[in-house]
């Protein structure tokens, strides 16, 4: 299983009334580094034929984070199988070294021409082993 990896701060814009990150914000994390290791791992060529939509998404919050803290976002995909995937993101604060997010969600692959689902080619699902 390959891994990506990015790290980032928490900004005051992360921030929710309670001056902690926003869960939301988590989700849009979840999201941002899928799309980051899509982007690293595939060529335009690539990118210009298919695409994912997301059709199932589990979070687990194990704890807080907050202005400043530093961040950690790790995915990896776990499992390809015909015109779905599962993809795991955790996310840790590596200000204190605890894993505050973990989170799976199941992508469906597209076919950006017809719009419709279209079975995982051997290609690209090694791009992601």
């Amino acid at each position: 299983m390959q891994s990506f990896q990015k790290n980032i701060i928490v900004s005051k814009d992360d921030l929710d009334h309670l001056n902690h990150v926003n869960n939301v914000r988590y989700v849009q994390w979840v999201q941002d580094i899928a799309e980051a290791h899509w982007f690293k791992n595939t060529t335009q060529g690539i990118r210009n034929q298919y695409f994912w939509v997301l059709i199932e998404h589990h979070i687990k919050y194990k704890g807080e984070a907050v202005l400043g803290d530093k961040l950690q976002l790790k995915t990896y995909v776990s499992k390809s199988e015909g015109v779905s995937s599962i993809r795991h993101v955790e996310i840790t604060n590596t200000s204190n070294n605890k894993l505050i997010v973990i989170s799976e969600t199941k992508w469906c692959f597209m076919n950006a021409e017809t719009k419709r689902p279209t079975r995982i080619t051997e290609e690209i699902a090694s791009l992601f082993d």
